[in-house]
């Protein structure tokens, strides 16, 4: 009879500690980048940003239980101000891998990078990607986050759930051949469905109001939808991205998705 009375919030508040028991949850792979941390800005102020191109950037270790040995990972960067993201599978974290997938990532985008801003990670600070990003005609601003402190990158953060883990899981990818056939779903269905077809609310406001946290967001848009509306965007951009769009359906590029997912999942 008793449980027939108890209520929902005390059922959530005692079966607590067993839900976290059994939750599976990502381990912590990023190991601190010590040579140019004094050299890159620290950088918390992305909120600020509202031209196209300020990235944030994470890697995904797609590692299972453990952190020993190899396995697959993925580099996962979003654009701060229209949400459009892409990603990309590596093999590891080497530094070389790790740069050769964000040049393929700049040539996907349709708008040229501003700004890089990633955690304290090695594979991100090292002096190849800091002379990759700013030894160039027009240099990018190359920033970081506080180490420890991941609400510094909020946006990659919850990318890194919706566009990674809700679709891969955290199940250990460690084999090789398992990088090329993510990087082929990634390079295709996977960033023209997510980026076309599935849209994201943006925070507009926060204030507080007494002890209350009061947040704005706007109506819910697409990266694509967003991109558009940008006036940084080019004429000729949005019109390719236009003639683009009127090529694609949804329910095929979710469909292939799904074969290609069970492809890299079989054992």
């Amino acid at each position: 009879m008793a449980l027939l009375k108890i209520s929902p919030s005390s059922i959530d508040r005692i079966l607590n500690p067993v839900r976290a028991k059994y939750t599976k949850h990502g381990r912590a792979t990023t190991k601190p980048g010590t040579l140019l941390r004094k050299h890159i800005q620290v950088k918390t102020n992305q909120w600020d940003e509202s031209r196209p191109g300020f990235l944030e950037a994470d890697t995904v270790a797609h590692c299972g239980s453990s952190t020993e040995g190899m396995y697959a990972n993925t580099v996962d960067c979003v654009d701060i101000a229209t949400g459009w993201t892409e990603q990309r599978a590596v093999w590891g974290k080497n530094y070389q891998g790790v740069i050769d997938q964000i040049k393929d990532i700049e040539q996907s985008l349709p708008f040229p990078i501003l700004g890089f801003d990633a955690d304290n990670g090695g594979e991100f600070l090292n002096h190849h990607l800091f002379r990759y990003l700013t030894e160039r005609k027009r240099p990018i601003q190359f920033t970081r986050s506080r180490a420890y402190k991941k609400d510094d990158n909020a946006h990659i953060e919850q990318k890194n759930w919706t566009h990674v883990r809700q679709w891969l899981g955290y199940d250990r990818l460690d084999s090789p051949e398992v990088v090329p056939l993510m990087n082929e779903l990634y390079t295709s269905e996977w960033r023209l469905f997510l980026n076309f077809f599935c849209p994201s609310v943006k925070l507009l406001e926060k204030k507080r109001v007494a002890s209350k946290i009061i947040k704005r967001y706007d109506k819910p848009k697409t990266p694509y939808r967003r991109v558009l509306e940008s006036p940084n965007v080019s004429d000729e951009t949005k019109r390719k991205l236009k003639e683009q769009y009127k090529t694609l359906n949804p329910f095929e590029l979710r469909k292939a998705l799904e074969v290609k997912l069970k492809k890299i999942f079989k054992p």
